[in-house]
């Protein structure tokens, strides 16, 4: 494969290190919505007559208008190219956000936050195809470890961010914020991203072939089972998103600011997961690394559980079965996409959009269990722990990971 087949009128193809800036600015748009009002969830609540509970489903919500957007825009992308549906879905993310800072009640919020999510889902989906546009196999898993540098961090760093602008502003204060943040994006795809899918790589944009590339996706049991671990594995991260704020605020009773700091220092972890990666890549093939965070991050989650449901070690307990547990998910979640992507480089927008859709599907699914369980730490522990339980099972019972064949992909082009 030719640098030439992967640029097109739009300009060459950008450095690695201007690439992973721009794709991990854009995928961080998603994390930055679900979670940066996560701080100002109490204020949501009184200002808008709204339980906790109910609150809470403004962020499933928003998970699930991510889900949703990336099965529509992926096919779209590959149709199209990567610029235009990119282009569009963040400026959507704009003019919703900027429509919730004025939202007058929890059910036009609702509304708002789903369309939040379908326009961040552009910058998700199309960012892992524009990697799988130009690399394969460890290459891209080692991409995706660079993007992580850039964005894995924001589930974690992102209520720290709310925190800080919640010293100047209300919660509607945050969502102008969110909107400026995606105008910026606007202008920086518009200016430094060149379109990465040549038309002669590009399908047809009809219902009937995309139907039937989304079916040999789900024919495709070692691709399914990949789906689930990614998505099992985001399930127990947003386990930990939705449930934070209560466990900290209100059960042991820490100010927004210093939620914030507790909240973000867990982005160190899943940074060091996530950086080690690359190392690891050198000696390991992706499979033997993702198996190996899997079996780590099971034996972290259930002593989380045990630990949160018989209250030894009170908070420092919490912090660090998180901790060790955000520290697996950084080498589970690029190691997991590289692998089910590298299966399906014709169709890689759908296939993206797939694999986005229901990670941030078992994602939507998972944050409400955290508040029907009591919002505590003992609920918190068993949901996460339930998680990445089940993404371990998937992905021995599921994709077997000793049947993959080994990847020696090619560098870019």
């Amino acid at each position: 494969m030719k640098s030439a087949n992967t640029a097109n009128a739009a300009g060459t193809t950008p450095s690695r290190v201007r690439l992973a800036l721009i794709l991990g600015a854009l995928i961080a748009l998603g994390p930055l919505t679900i979670d940066t009002y996560l701080p100002a969830l109490p204020d949501v609540g009184q200002d808008l007559a709204a339980s906790g509970t109910t609150v809470q489903l403004t962020l499933t919500g928003t998970l699930a208008g991510l889900a949703l957007g990336q099965i529509l825009i992926g096919p779209l992308s590959d149709a199209y190219g990567r610029r235009l549906p990119l282009l569009l879905g963040t400026g959507l993310h704009v003019l919703a956000s900027a429509l919730v800072a004025v939202a007058p009640s929890i059910e036009v919020l609702g509304v708002l936050r789903v369309l939040q999510g379908v326009g961040a889902s552009a910058g998700a989906v199309i960012g892992l195809a524009i990697v799988r546009d130009l690399f394969t196999g460890r290459a891209a898993a080692t991409m995706l470890s660079r993007l992580m540098l850039v964005m894995g961090a924001a589930p974690v760093l992102a209520p720290t961010l709310g925190a800080v602008l919640l010293n100047w502003v209300s919660w509607r204060g945050v969502f102008l914020f969110l909107a400026g943040y995606g105008l910026v994006m606007v202008a920086v795809v518009t200016a430094g991203l060149p379109e990465t899918l040549p038309v002669s790589r590009r399908r047809a944009a009809r219902v009937g072939p995309t139907v039937r590339t989304y079916g040999a996706l789900l024919r495709d049991r070692t691709f399914v089972g990949l789906v689930l671990v990614a998505g099992l594995a985001m399930g127990a991260l947003f386990s930990y998103v939705s449930g934070a704020a209560y466990v900290y605020q209100q059960q042991f009773g820490m100010d927004q600011q210093t939620f914030g700091l507790a909240f973000g220092a867990g982005a160190i972890w899943l940074v060091i997961g996530t950086q080690l990666n690359p190392v690891l890549l050198r000696y390991l093939e992706p499979r033997r690394v993702l198996t190996g965070a899997i079996g780590v991050g099971v034996l972290a989650g259930l002593a989380l559980a045990v630990l949160t449901a018989t209250g030894i070690g009170g908070i420092g307990a919490v912090l660090a079965g998180v901790w060790a547990l955000l520290l697996s998910c950084g080498f589970v979640m690029p190691n997991a996409p590289a692998l089910a992507l590298a299966r399906h480089g014709e169709s890689a927008g759908t296939a993206a959009a797939l694999l986005g859709a229901l990670q941030f599907g078992l994602g939507a699914a998972t944050s409400p269990v955290v508040g029907l369980l009591g919002n505590d730490a003992a609920a918190m522990g068993a949901a996460m722990f339930g998680a990445i339980a089940l993404s371990g099972l998937s992905l021995v019972l599921v994709v077997r990971p000793w049947t993959l064949p080994d990847l020696n992909g090619p560098e870019p082009a």
